[in-house]
């Protein structure tokens, strides 16, 4: 084998995430009063925020999306039980948008932000994705 052909070494997590924003103060209110997330950074052109340990980074961007895209890609988010009920609550006072109803394991809210990005806000992780679909698999599954 080639050294042309050998696997590089893997990847060892996600870095950061980062969304264009068409409005930088409404989307760094949104993401901090709003969703939570810890302000690190901001400057004229963006922002650096953290999730938990994760890094994101909000990006004023002139091209950005205008509304919610049709496809499912979207970016899910952590939370404990009780800071799913408290979004629960914004989303029953119509302070917050979903754009999907949950049909999977666990408790999940879909909501978008105000350029249209699809979130999801989620109780539970990988581990409790895999024993759920122990219990009621997808078609075709394989458990690597």
């Amino acid at each position: 084998m080639s050294d042309l052909n050998k696997p590089v070494a893997a990847v060892t997590g996600l870095n950061h995430l980062t969304l264009s924003v068409s409005d930088l103060e409404r989307s760094f209110r949104f993401y901090v009063e709003v969703l939570g997330l810890k302000p690190l950074a901001r400057w004229k052109n963006g922002a650096y925020l953290l999730a938990g340990e994760d890094w994101i980074c909000l990006s004023l961007d002139s091209e950005c999306r205008t509304s919610l895209p049709a496809e499912y890609t979207h970016s899910a988010f952590s939370v404990t039980p009780d800071a799913f009920q408290a979004f629960v609550q914004k989303v029953d006072a119509g302070e917050l948008q979903l754009w999907k109803i949950n049909k999977s394991e666990g408790d999940s809210l879909y909501l978008s932000d105000p350029d249209g990005h699809k979130l999801e806000l989620h109780v539970g992780d990988w581990q409790s994705r895999l024993e759920s679909l122990k219990i009621k698999p997808y078609e075709g599954l394989i458990l690597f």
